[in-house]
């Protein structure tokens, strides 16, 4: 997609808890130069961050 920074990955690093795409960027480096890129991107993480299970914060976490 963009320096190196596929779909995959991004949607990697939704599952590891990434909500936003300043975080994203932060992470991969993603977008950070022409910008091109960066419509893609962002639906690319909306759709990942969607796509993650919802989590019942009122439920202990199991070990």
């Amino acid at each position: 997609m963009c320096n190196a920074v596929t779909d995959h990955a991004i949607r990697r690093h939704a599952a590891e808890g990434v909500n936003t795409f300043a975080e994203l960027q932060a992470r991969t480096g993603c977008s950070d130069c022409c910008g091109a890129c960066e419509p893609e991107a962002r639906q690319c993480l909306r759709e990942a961050i969607s796509a993650q299970p919802a989590v019942l914060s009122f439920l202990p976490a199991t070990a």
